[in-house]
């Protein structure tokens, strides 16, 4: 939350003026990093909201997902994760973000803020789609300064929000 540079009040974020001293406000959009709770809640949501659709296609009785071994770990690779892998692709690579993360505002960019493009978009959300458990830990232990999952780094994105702040 901003402060005024005049007399120290909070300032709310839309804010043109101070509204104790009058003084004129100039707000500066910056990007930050999300935090891993914000990105969960967004993911949650997506996985919510997706997970509803594939209940309902499978409601009739018949399960669309194939046999997968179950002795293989921290990997999941069924009808369901290939649509996830295409909507968070799709959603992720047009528009820098899914449902959960514009619930959240928070989005995918490239390390410079610039927006990614479906390449990337592919690569890092083959990490969520398939094998979340191994990229979120690998990513938290070797990338936390960047908050990014393993896939995050090897497409060169991160997970932002933005922040105003008092030019």
């Amino acid at each position: 939350m901003p402060y005024c540079k005049n007399c120290g009040v909070k300032l709310p974020e839309d804010a043109s003026f101070c509204p104790n001293c009058g003084a004129a406000v100039k707000l500066e959009v910056r990007l930050a990093l999300a935090s891993w709770g914000e990105r969960f809640i967004a993911w949650l949501i997506d996985v919510i909201i997706l997970g509803a659709f594939l209940a309902w296609l499978s409601w009739p009785g018949f399960t669309l997902t194939p046999y997968v071994p179950r002795w293989v770990p921290f990997i999941d690779v069924s009808f369901r994760n290939i649509i996830y892998l295409l909507y968070w692709t799709l959603m992720e690579g047009i528009y820098g973000q899914s449902i959960g993360k514009m619930v959240i505002k928070i989005k995918v960019t490239r390390l410079n803020g610039e927006p990614i493009d479906v390449g990337r978009a592919l690569v890092e959300s083959i990490g969520k789609a398939f094998l979340l458990p191994i990229d979120c830990i690998i990513g938290w232990i070797a990338f936390s300064d960047k908050k990014q999952r393993l896939f995050n780094h090897l497409s060169n994105t991160m997970v932002v929000k933005e922040v105003r702040v008092v030019a």
